[in-house]
């Protein structure tokens, strides 16, 4: 009898495990994840990415174009038509571009000059300033081991930081008690954040190292920029990165030492009031006109109001004289993905295994110009942001980059995972979960690091999504030595690596449209540093 009790005992655990098995790896989500195939994938990137779309530089006609051949295949899959406001695939994103005219700074009547002696980005707003409110804030840090602005009033006034953080004279960083240092040095975007917070109007940020900075950057910052079109102010604070000379002329090194030398004696920093004469002459011109999100809307079905949101930046970067920029990974690969995922949840719903959950296909703009095109639909969404779920976004998911060998088989098999946990542990771990059952990939975590460097959690669409508190995950193979050139092309992309990046976001995304519960929120959101 015993016998018997513990062999139907084990039969029923073992039918029982197998259930569950069943239930997990769902031989659904299966089927259609796996067509979603290589061959697919590069017929779409194969139009995408030629030479006819001309870079599918934003607001232009190759971008134009992009945005209507994803429109087309959104309306052959029977999506519906995403932008439920103007009952078409498209939400109309207001864009103004500005070109530099001349931006000087005079610092006692001496004239500095852009791209030689100083330079700024395109979120730079145009202004004129005649100042002395110039104060200096040591390195423009605010932490409990070390304080810059000691509580006083910096409203309107122009500050001059600094680059990098405290060191003791062994070398050891003071915020970290390491010799290596804290994310005040690498990341400017928080030094950046804090001085929006103490309401300064701008920011003067001496950069060492300006003779190598300036040539790399060049290229980016002839242009006056792109940015959303406001009925006013963003009110962001207008940040010059200058020379070391420029930096000496407002702070003689008499002073340094003085502020130096009691900050070593305190162990405190102290602001100080500079007096020059300092003039910002920062004029643009600027054109107005419209760019696209493309839209493709698949509804669920018991949770239809829930709303998972797919994306990927369809713009790039454009032509330079006889140069195309074909974006064919950067990130043509990203918007093909989603076309594919779009196709499989789209012929599981004509199958009668469409989603419990709606899921919101979108391929977005202005990416490349400040993830202009998410920021808007955040601001500005279709679909209530209470009821997203979650935001899938995929950029750069077609080549091997510079850290693995992409003549190896199982070096190449892996993708980053940036973001998982920023916010929802259960999100995270679905995805784990998907890739154990179905792709077998590396997840790589690298640059999840909330200290890395790169800092490519604030450099995608995603972003954007998370900062209004909604779970992420960013897919990406990481960079390449054909990162933003023109030598970015299709023959270059690896597409059965491709198919199987795109396969594992169909499964995570499978599980979340489908599961009971809405994946909760459980991970206290960090500050928002900006981009």
């Amino acid at each position: 009898m015993y016998y018997k009790i513990i062999t139907i005992y084990l039969f029923a655990f073992g039918f029982s495990i197998l259930l569950n098995a069943q239930k997990e790896a769902d031989p659904m989500a299966k089927k259609f994840g796996q067509s979603i195939t290589a061959d697919d994938l590069k017929t779409h990137l194969s139009v995408l990415a030629a030479d006819e779309y001309q870079g599918r530089e934003t607001g232009e006609k190759g971008q134009k174009m992009a945005a209507k051949y994803i429109a087309n295949h959104f309306k052959s899959l029977k999506l519906k038509k995403g932008n439920t406001k103007e009952k078409n695939f498209y939400q109309q994103v207001p864009l103004v571009e500005g070109s530099w005219d001349n931006p000087t700074i005079k610092i006692d009547g001496k004239e500095y000059k852009f791209l030689e002696d100083f330079y700024c980005f395109s979120s730079v707003e145009a202004m004129e300033l005649e100042a002395d409110q110039l104060v200096f804030v040591g390195y423009g840090i605010q932490d409990e081991k070390h304080d810059d602005y000691q509580n006083k009033d910096f409203k309107g006034k122009v500050l001059l930081v600094k680059a990098g953080e405290p060191q003791k004279e062994d070398g050891t960083y003071i915020l970290t008690g390491t010799k290596e240092p804290s994310e005040w040095t690498d990341n400017w975007r928080k030094k950046l954040a804090l001085a929006k917070k103490k309401g300064a109007k701008a920011m003067l940020m001496v950069d060492e190292d300006i003779e190598t900075n300036l040539p790399r950057l060049k290229r980016y910052l002839t242009s006056g920029g792109m940015k959303l079109r406001r009925n006013e102010s963003s009110k962001i604070v207008n940040t010059f990165y200058i020379s070391p000379e420029m930096g000496k002329k407002l702070m003689s090194s008499t002073i340094e030492a003085k502020w130096a030398k009691k900050l070593k004696k305190r162990g405190k920093s102290k602001s100080k009031k500079l007096k020059h004469n300092l003039d910002l002459d920062i004029t643009k011109k600027e054109r107005k006109f419209e760019s696209e999100n493309v839209l493709g809307y698949l509804e669920g079905t018991d949770l239809k109001d829930e709303l998972l949101v797919i994306t990927a930046h369809y713009d790039h970067i454009g032509t330079d004289k006889d140069k195309i920029f074909n974006g064919a990974d950067d990130d043509g690969s990203g918007t093909v993905a989603v076309l594919e995922i779009a196709e499989a949840f789209a012929k599981a719903k004509k199958a009668g295994k469409g989603p419990r959950r709606s899921i919101l296909f979108m391929t977005v703009t202005g990416e490349e110009k400040g993830l202009l095109g998410s920021e808007f639909y955040v601001t500005n969404p279709i679909y209530p942001l209470e009821n997203t779920i979650a935001n899938l976004n995929i950029d750069m998911v077609g080549r091997t980059d510079d850290l693995h060998d992409p003549n190896d088989k199982n070096d190449r098999n892996y993708v980053y995972i940036i973001g998982s946990d920023r916010l929802s542990t259960e999100l995270h771990a679905i995805n784990e979960k998907a890739n154990k059952l179905y792709t077998d990939m590396n997840l790589d975590y690298k640059y999840n690091d909330k200290n890395d460097p790169n800092r490519f959690y604030y450099r995608s669409d995603h972003y954007n999504f998370a900062r209004n508190n909604i779970p992420i995950i960013f897919y990406f193979n990481g960079t390449h030595e054909d990162y933003h050139q023109a030598t970015d092309t299709v023959d270059k992309i690896e597409f059965d690596m491709l198919a199987k990046r795109a396969q594992l976001i169909f499964y995570t995304a499978w599980q979340l449209v489908n599961q009971d519960k809405r994946i909760e929120v459980d991970v206290e959101p960090e500050e928002d540093e900006g981009r």
